[in-house]
């Protein structure tokens, strides 16, 4: 037994894998509870260290050395229920506790992915573990502050999609999910006509705004979201009428916009280097032997080759000499999870039988009898659920590029065909709404430089075809806008030159023909990319002047703020700031007056007047509606 100079015991594991001994320790029992000094004399690291628990000093030791490794694996997805009296250091005297494996009610579902299936099913489980949806019921009081970022929830009891999918932790999270994800540090469960959406967000004025973007929407959880909103909607009811004028110093807001120039995420796919900051699930040593141990349990009986453990568990190698050192690697961990020592006695916990020979001779591995560890291999049902969820969330959204949004399309139809209906939760990030159908060829066209075959609804409710040069894509009042060039008729091609429709009609705005549109993304039904004949000459205009262009009807508003230079200012394309007292005197054009309602309440901390005075008026309502329908939900 190692003991240190102060008398203290000293824990000594020299396998390296006292954690997956605890493991197997646990589910060679099952269903039986173990007792504290059951485990301490069965996993030999423990009983190495503290013998018998023959004082209360190894007895201590003992019981702050499992409950760290009894986290560790809770970390990992493995979950440890105990019966009480839980034993402390602090408590002499106490009866040891009984602890066994939480396999859960539901049986774990393994499914069969291939390599193409894992750039996505990383993305989606990234996704899927960092929405903070508690398993907690509704009724159970919830002490978590709201300034504390959410935790990722691990999907419990079990370690989930890296005992059916190895590889997972070798491959990149794009740069964009990553981003956003982490930006949105919050979640909320809000009811969308009966229907609960997990919605992450940013901060109290980013949920109001996907809230009251949404009619019929209200938030069920957490509490302080609840308040926080209702903050907002009481501050909205004092707005008072703003100064309508405008001063001589002033700066116009210019926000960002897909055009010609931006970078194509497909070209830079193709050139196959990976990016700099992608992240990658990384994991320890214990970690990858315990996905091992876990994809050996699933799959008993089966034969896999070293190199191909090798490259879904530590990763693609990059030479012979990297791949020969992954081979080593794997086969040192075969080697640890059946190793016997010196003499004679188990080292640990012998997880498997290995077909030695078939090893020896082909380098083949091949593992039986498992001591019931293949309980642990698959996902519960439920996880099953939140994942299905994310990959559809992640086919319809800007977070992947276009191929991966592809793969993602094809991996939910097979998904959802094992989900139960009406299991399946709802996802949703605030500012990343699903895309228009037509997005990606519309940005295609955009970054090759292609003419856009395209039907769509025009503003009487027509279908129009019309052949354009899509030049660029900007999102305004939470809608995405395409600027199309309709001077094209020089670069149709012979059988395209009938849809060229070059607007000769005069802009009440700028007194000059209407050769840009700007249409809703989402009005296009159908369009074809069409090769140009020769390159169109399209004059270079700010999305902020094309949008007042495209507004005859727009209504001038104007708010003023309590403070100067926030943020949520820069989103206003084509606004026009100038110094007002403490804060800013913002003037825009506004297309949706349900939208800038909405915008003003989310931002009701910083905005103090408003104008015209109709649609303070409607502010006032909405406020107050809002509020209303809260207090009769509060009453029942």
């Amino acid at each position: 037994m190692a003991e240190g100079s102060n008398g203290r015991r000293r824990f000594s594991d020299k396998w390296g894998k006292h954690e997956l001994d605890v493991l197997a320790v646990l589910s060679s029992a099952f269903p039986q509870w173990l007792t504290s000094r059951q485990i301490a004399q069965r996993v030999k690291a423990y009983a190495d260290s503290y013998g018998e628990l023959a004082d209360q000093a190894a007895k201590a030791a003992f019981a702050k050395q499992f409950q760290r490794d009894r986290a560790k694996l809770a970390a990992m997805g493995i979950a440890i229920e105990s019966r009480q009296p839980e034993y402390s250091s602090k408590s002499e005297g106490q009866d040891f506790a009984s602890y066994r494996l939480q396999l859960g009610d539901e049986p774990r579902v393994r499914l069969l992915f291939g390599d193409d299936d894992l750039p996505i099913l990383a993305a989606a489980n990234y996704l899927a573990r960092s929405m903070s949806i508690s398993s907690a019921p509704a009724h159970e009081p919830q002490h978590t502050s709201r300034t504390a970022p959410r935790v990722p929830q691990t999907p419990i009891p079990g370690l989930g999609l890296d005992s059916i999918a190895p590889g997972l932790g070798t491959q990149s999270i794009p740069d964009e999910l990553v981003k956003v994800v982490d930006q949105r540090r919050f979640a909320a469960t809000v009811d969308v006509d009966g229907e609960h959406l997990n919605v992450a967000y940013t901060d109290s004025d980013d949920l109001a705004m996907f809230v009251l973007s949404h009619p019929g929407a209200s938030i069920v959880s957490p509490p302080e979201a609840v308040d926080a909103f209702n903050r907002r909607l009481h501050a909205a009811t004092q707005f008072l009428p703003a100064d309508e004028s405008t001063g001589a110093d002033s700066s116009t807001v210019v926000s960002p916009e897909i055009n010609r120039n931006s970078p194509d995420d497909d070209a830079e796919e193709g050139k196959g280097r990976p990016k700099k900051n992608s992240a990658f699930q990384t994991g320890s040593e214990v970690d990858r032997r315990l996905r091992l141990m876990l994809f050996l349990s699933a799959h008993m009986g089966e034969e896999y080759s070293l190199e191909e453990l090798a490259e879904r568990f530590i990763g693609r190698p990059k030479s012979e000499d990297e791949l020969k050192k992954f081979v080593n690697i794997i086969h040192k961990d075969i080697n640890t999870l059946t190793t016997v020592s010196d003499d004679g006695e188990m080292a640990g916990s012998q997880f498997f039988d290995i077909d030695w020979s078939l090893l020896d001779a082909e380098g083949i591995v091949s593992a039986t009898n498992s001591l019931g560890l293949e309980r642990l291999a698959g996902i519960s049902q439920q996880y099953l659920s939140m994942l299905t969820a994310s990959v559809s969330y992640l086919a319809h959204s800007s977070l992947l590029p276009d191929k991966l949004r592809e793969q993602a399309e094809s991996l939910y139809s097979r998904l959802r065909q094992h989900v139960k209906p009406g299991d399946m939760p709802w996802l949703s990030l605030t500012g990343y709404e699903m895309e228009p159908r037509n997005f990606s060829i519309v940005k295609s066209a955009i970054s090759k430089n292609m003419l856009l075959d395209m039907e769509y609804t025009d503003g009487a409710g027509r279908i129009q075809r019309k052949l354009v040069a899509p030049d660029k894509i900007f999102v305004d009042e939470g809608v995405y806008y395409v600027a199309v060039w309709t001077d094209v008729a020089n670069a149709a091609p012979a059988d395209k030159a009938k849809f060229v429709k070059k607007d000769t009609a005069i802009n009440k705005a700028t007194g000059k023909p209407r050769i840009w549109q700007v249409l809703r993304i989402s009005r296009i039904e159908h369009a074809e990319l069409v090769q140009p004949t020769e390159k169109v000459d399209i004059p270079d205009v700010p999305a902020s002047e094309l949008r007042k262009w495209s507004f005859d009807n727009g209504t001038p508003a104007v708010f003023i703020t309590n403070q100067d230079d926030l943020s949520f200012i820069d989103s206003l394309s084509g606004a026009t700031v100038e110094k007002c007292g403490d804060g800013e005197k913002v003037h825009l054009i506004v297309s949706s007056d349900s939208w800038y309602v909405a915008f003003c309440i989310s931002h009701a901390r910083h905005i103090t007047a408003v104008a015209p005075e109709t649609l303070r008026t409607m502010i006032v309502a909405r406020a107050k509606h809002e509020l209303s329908i809260g207090d009769h939900e509060s009453e029942d």
